[in-house]
């Protein structure tokens, strides 16, 4: 990015399984605002940070255990999330967001927010997580001068040397210092959940995720340790046996038929307004990304 044709931008982080989902956010992103001329959209991917790359299967630090760092899982795109103050420059205003985050009101809102003198915003994480104060980086809004100790390299190695970073820590924003961290309304990042005020709907739940349903699970379900021991210790040594995804299961249908409808209502208006092909559709299912009977319900 040029620091002389610098905008506010927003960054989806993504790799080559959720591609798709980002085409159809980026899609979203600017087909429902009203100031599309007055931001950028980038995609942010794993395929060009060699750093992750050259990691695979070496041991990181996640959640106080150690494991095998692996760059075909699902969702290896999410340390990407602390690389936009770099590519900004230092400068500026941005938003970065998950690949299965879909607009549905006007991002233009966000990237104009009072940030009352926060280095970012964000919404809190739900349920246990967010209840031992960690919150949601999904989705954060960034003032991109005050992130400098945000380098992206020598931070995710860092999660490789094994007192010096958690991933859990990391992605929590528990190393950030709270003072620094304002809140928005979550509905600027609505955890399966559609309503008359949801703005970004973000399909959280992956064995849900409309556009996969039928598939083959290709992600690492997390382990339940604190929870139910003996589940945690059998996923344990069913991975072991025969690797992370074996016996892991099928995606299923999302529980609001709404969310399905309005996924394919954005793909097949994506489609139809070029920014995609139908050809890339066909390969996005050879691949395996994308649900068999996907043409059918765009109607290609």
């Amino acid at each position: 990015m040029s620091r002389n044709s610098l905008k506010p931008t927003v960054f989806i982080h993504t790799n080559h399984k959720q591609m798709l989902g980002a085409l159809v956010s980026r899609y979203s992103l600017r087909k429902h605002s009203a100031h599309a001329d007055k931001f950028d959209v980038q995609f942010v991917e794993v395929k060009n940070y060699p750093c992750m790359l050259a990691r695979e299967g070496q041991l990181f630090r996640r959640d106080g255990e150690m494991r095998p760092w692996v760059n075909e899982d699902l969702q290896s795109f999410t340390p990407l999330r602390f690389t936009p103050p770099e590519l900004m420059h230092y400068e500026g205003r941005a938003v970065i967001m998950d690949p299965d985050i879909f607009a549905i009101g006007d991002i233009w809102e966000l990237l104009q927010r009072d940030m009352a003198g926060a280095a970012l915003m964000c919404r809190p994480k739900s349920g246990r997580k967010g209840r031992k104060g960690a919150y949601a980086s999904s989705v954060m809004l960034l003032d991109c001068a005050k992130l400098r100790h945000w380098q992206f390299e020598r931070n995710f190695t860092e999660m490789f040397e094994p007192v010096k970073r958690d991933y859990m820590d990391w992605v929590s924003l528990k190393l950030e210092d709270p003072a620094t961290i304002g809140l928005f309304e979550n509905h600027w990042n609505d955890f399966d959940t559609l309503t008359a005020d949801t703005k970004l709907l973000h399909n959280t739940k992956r064995n849900t995720q409309p556009w996969k349903t039928g598939l083959k699970i290709d992600y690492r379900p997390a382990d339940t340790f604190q929870l139910f021991p003996p589940r945690h210790w059998l996923r344990r040594g069913r991975r072991a046996l025969f690797g992370d995804y074996k016996f892991a299961g099928s995606y299923i249908t999302h529980p609001d038929p709404r969310q399905e409808a309005f996924f394919f209502g954005m793909m097949r208006a994506a489609l139809e307004d070029g920014e995609f092909t139908e050809a890339l559709l066909r390969d996005e299912i050879a691949q395996g990304h994308l649900r068999p009977d996907a043409l059918e319900l765009v109607g290609a």
